[in-house]
């Protein structure tokens, strides 16, 4: 079943007839006032499909990316000619239901469905969509005596339908103008983590080498003559014997200690730097189309 969902896939799709010929691509979608649903879409046809002709979506349903209408290609190129401009008069409705032999409470029925039927009971009327006895037509009968019920009063005949101010053939109703939209790029900064740096001390052994003075002592040998003064001390002993003497010789030696002491403080400091960098984006914009009934088509 062709609902609001399916209408964006619909768009510039192509159509083709029960029998799979191709009728043309979908112009545009029209949604039906009340339900909101898709009922009718434009078919472009002919040379460069510059001809848009209605075409309902009873019965419709998509294969692929392909539209299949329950309609003879025949019978959409002898259409009526109804100028699009996004919304369908009662009377246009009228006449597209009495030319395609259908009506709202067809939506999702098949021709053979409508023709088993044997078309539209004289006295019937629609109890789903309002639509007042009197039809009369079977096949594609004719278009004599097709009383409306205004659904939301529900008072027959010129009633009507109260469609808004715009009417949007690929949503809800809208009001007479369509907004056009473009993104903006947007450049700013993010504080992200580009690293770590870290400080570190361990311990490394160098040799240093210093001259340090060292003394020591050495034996001499003094003589010394006998005189008054030591004559005594030197006739104290024996006349011949055997007699030591010694003395203690001492020296420095180097001797090497080492003591820790602060020299420095050491810390990480940070600095910022600014740099200008280019970045580009890509966005995006919408652009309004004009198709006019003269065939000249102007983009802004």
């Amino acid at each position: 079943m062709i609902d609001q969902a399916s209408v964006p896939s619909l768009m510039g799709s192509t159509v083709r007839d029960n029998t799979g010929d191709k009728i043309g691509k979908v112009g545009q979608v029209y949604l039906d006032d009340t339900t909101g649903q898709p009922e009718w879409v434009t078919v472009k046809t002919g040379l460069f499909g510059t001809k848009e002709t209605f075409v309902p979506l009873a019965a419709a349903h998509v294969e692929g990316d392909e539209l299949v209408v329950d309609v003879p290609k025949d019978r959409v190129s002898d259409a009526p000619r109804i100028d699009e401009d996004g919304h369908l008069s009662e009377e246009q409705e009228t006449e597209l239901y009495a030319y395609y032999g259908v009506s709202q409470g067809d939506f999702g029925r098949s021709q053979a469905e409508r023709d088993a039927d044997g078309g539209y009971a004289a006295t019937d009327t629609d109890v789903t969509t309002g639509y007042a006895a009197g039809r009369t037509d079977t096949a594609y009968g004719d278009t004599t005596d097709y009383d409306r019920t205004d659904r939301s009063t529900g008072v027959a005949g010129t009633a009507g339908y109260d469609r808004g101010a715009g009417h949007d053939t690929s949503g809800p109703d809208t009001d007479d103008a369509m907004t056009r939209s473009e993104e903006r790029l947007t450049a700013g900064t993010e504080n992200v983590e580009t690293g770590r740096a870290r400080l570190r001390k361990h311990v490394v052994t160098d040799t240093e080498t210093v001259r340090v003075p060292v003394s020591r002592e050495e034996v001499r040998l003094e003589r010394e003559p006998i005189t008054e003064a030591n004559r005594d001390a030197a006739y104290s002993g024996g006349d011949i014997t055997e007699e030591e003497h010694e003395v203690t010789l001492r020296a420095e030696r180097p001797v090497v200690s080492t003591e820790t002491e602060a020299v420095e403080r050491v810390r990480l400091g940070k600095d910022t730097v600014t740099d200008t960098e280019t970045v580009s984006g890509e966005v995006r914009k919408e652009e309004v189309e004009l198709d006019d009934p003269t065939g000249t088509s102007r983009r802004r």
